[in-house]
């Protein structure tokens, strides 16, 4: 299997982690989802009202410069974390 095709699929289980799942782990794989699928940042960083897609914004700039293809592994690799923690077969 490919590193997309893994990264696909991780795409899929990480939509079953539970909802005791941290906000900064769910950023965590946010940014890492946006580098590998869209590269780096490439919108200007929302007003300090919208708090939500600031979080979200800021999570992406801070893994600015990976390249797709270890922002992808670096996905697959968060997600197996997650999901073993949670008591889950990755």
């Amino acid at each position: 299997m490919g590193l997309k095709e893994e990264f696909e699929e991780h795409a899929e289980k990480a939509k079953t982690l539970p909802e005791t799942t941290t906000n900064e782990n769910k950023l965590i794989l946010y940014g890492l989802y946006k580098q590998a699928t869209v590269g780096d940042v490439n919108t200007s960083r929302p007003g300090m009202f919208n708090m939500r897609d600031r979080a979200k914004w800021d999570a992406w700039k801070a893994v600015e410069g990976k390249s797709k293809d270890e922002a992808m592994g670096d996905y697959v690799t968060k997600v197996k974390q997650l999901l073993e923690e949670a008591g889950v077969s990755a």
